[in-house]
């Protein structure tokens, strides 16, 4: 092999060495089942066509690479957001690799979560003995301050019971019985990662302002001025929080992160292992009962959770992931409204740059076709802020989007100009996108990691924004929320414009009349 210790190649040389080609020749030709290379071609530019495209969105019992994940992998999320915690998912090893390997991959840092470890036995005879043993194991191991725990597929198909289990597990001393342990059932094989964090969140109040499970008394609210916050689901949680924290302090509001995960996924290396960062405490996640008002960054990512809160007695408001100047303005003036407080001339400044930078470009993103894809706030967010900016969002793809989701959106697109041919598609997948965008061409694709795949197809320019980010290093350390986030979401969507013009007017000679210095 080409391969030696004093001049190591990497893999995108390596297997393109003679040896490598050949290796993978011979495989494809005895293992790959090989068809004619002719009609190989003819079928992909079937594919390509409108009458594949009718076929593609009729099918009902085939999905190709959803835009979503499971309802696991959003428990865990929200729970790494409270101090201390370890979340405990009840089910197999397997699955708890995943999610740690998709959070992993994504913020580039470790993910700590455990599961019960249950095997085929488990399946057959239930899993409480995994679950007394793992929450022993847990709690003495990785000495947590809270343990959330929540469900796999395995462990919802055979109808475990995770309350009667925690309390049975705490009867034979696995963890001390005033031990805060809060559950939700999170089956992965309905929902969607927004669905599981929406689950555990509540699983998680409940638990403290309810005395779920019998660990606490049930806690009589005395409200104060404090203002709860929820961010839900978000890829950019590191950038969006500290730039939440800051318009709060900027505003000298009273607040309360729930599920607070920026500083976990994002410490620093400087010889010390953090387990544990950040998050919200324990004390404040019980006391946030007593908030005047909770405000949710996304409406999809809190279904179930908003209205526990409202029953508490709390003024509710939900956005949809604000990026830009008139979603930020709503967020801001709900702020001052609730709080009392006026907005600082820090931020009325920042609106005013924002609105400046737009200005400035305006020309070369103005009726520019975008495809979105991604969770529904975020689809929602980034198609207002393209409208904003005169662009035509024409396909917006939200595998996890309900029939409210779409209503939602196409009242959006009915209230622009630019939104007359723009078209929303809930339970979609990728492989619906993909003869949307042969069909009906769009200048650039918005969405995760995944689009790449889509781009090497269809010849479409991907924008990185979303959930995973695997490609590419540390977009989640920079926000996009408020006048600085959509700030940031500009200067993305703009590299990408000019890299493009740049790309197809190179040669010299030939095409390079566009080639220009000053853009």
């Amino acid at each position: 092999m080409a391969q030696n210790a004093e001049h190591v190649l990497d893999h995108f040389e390596l297997f393109r060495g003679p040896e490598y080609q050949q290796m993978l020749a011979n495989k494809k030709k005895m293992f790959e089942n090989p068809r004619d290379p002719a009609e190989v071609e003819r079928i992909r530019e079937w594919t390509k066509t409108p009458e594949y495209r009718e076929k593609n969105f009729a099918r009902e019992a085939l999905t190709v690479n959803p835009a979503k994940a499971c309802q696991p992998l959003g428990a865990v999320f929200a729970s790494v957001g409270f101090e201390g915690t370890l979340p405990f998912v009840h089910g197999s090893q397997g699955c708890v690799a995943y999610y740690r390997s998709h959070l992993s991959r994504h913020f580039k840092e470790p993910s700590s979560c455990v599961s019960s470890s249950m095997t085929e036995d488990a399946a057959v005879f239930g899993g409480l003995n995994n679950m007394i043993d793992g929450l022993a194991n847990s709690y003495n191991m990785y000495k947590p301050r809270m343990i959330a725990v929540s469900t796999t597929c395995m462990a919802e198909v055979i109808g475990d019971d995770l309350n009667a289990f925690i309390k049975t597990s705490k009867e034979k001393g696995s963890v001390p019985a005033e031990f805060d342990v809060p559950f939700a059932h999170t089956p992965a094989f309905v929902g969607s990662h927004v669905t599981g964090y929406d689950n555990a969140l509540k699983g998680i109040l409940e638990h403290f302002w309810d005395g779920k499970a019998g660990t606490a008394p049930k806690l009589e609210r005395a409200p104060n001025e404090k203002i709860n916050f929820i961010g839900g689901f978000d890829g950019y949680t590191v950038g969006n929080l500290r730039e939440i924290k800051r318009i709060f302090e900027l505003m000298g509001i009273q607040y309360t992160i729930l599920a607070d995960n920026s500083d976990v996924f994002d410490t620093p290396t400087d010889g010390e292992f953090r387990m544990y960062d950040g998050g919200t405490t324990l004390e404040d996640a019980a006391n946030a009962v007593h908030a005047k008002a909770t405000i949710s960054m996304q409406q999809w990512c809190t279904e179930k959770t908003l209205p526990f809160i409202s029953d508490r007695g709390h003024e509710v408001v939900a956005f949809n992931y604000p990026v830009g100047v008139s979603a930020t303005d709503e967020f801001l003036m709900a702020l001052s409204r609730i709080s009392g407080k006026d907005i600082p001339e820090e931020l009325t400044r920042e609106r005013g740059r924002l609105v400046d930078a737009m200005a400035d470009s305006n020309a070369h993103i103005h009726g520019k076709k975008f495809a979105i894809y991604g969770d529904p706030d975020l689809c929602y967010g980034l198609a207002a802020f393209l409208l904003e900016l005169g662009a035509e969002p024409i396909h917006v793809l939200a595998t996890n989007g309900n029939k409210a989701w779409e209503e939602k959106i196409r009242a959006l697109f009915a209230g622009s100009s630019f939104g007359q041919n723009c078209h929303a598609y809930r339970g979609r997948d990728l492989w619906h996108m993909r003869s949307l965008l042969f069909t009906e061409p769009v200048d650039f694709l918005i969405g995760n990691t995944y689009g790449k795949y889509l781009e090497r197809d269809t010849g479409t320019p991907l924008i990185r924004i979303g959930f995973p980010i695997f490609d590419r290093h540390h977009h989640h350390r920079y926000p996009v929320w408020g006048y600085q986030g959509g700030m940031n979401v500009l200067v993305k969507i703009l590299d990408k414009i000019f890299e493009e013009i740049d790309k197809n007017t190179n040669i010299a000679g030939k095409t390079d009349y566009s080639f220009d210095i000053i853009r």
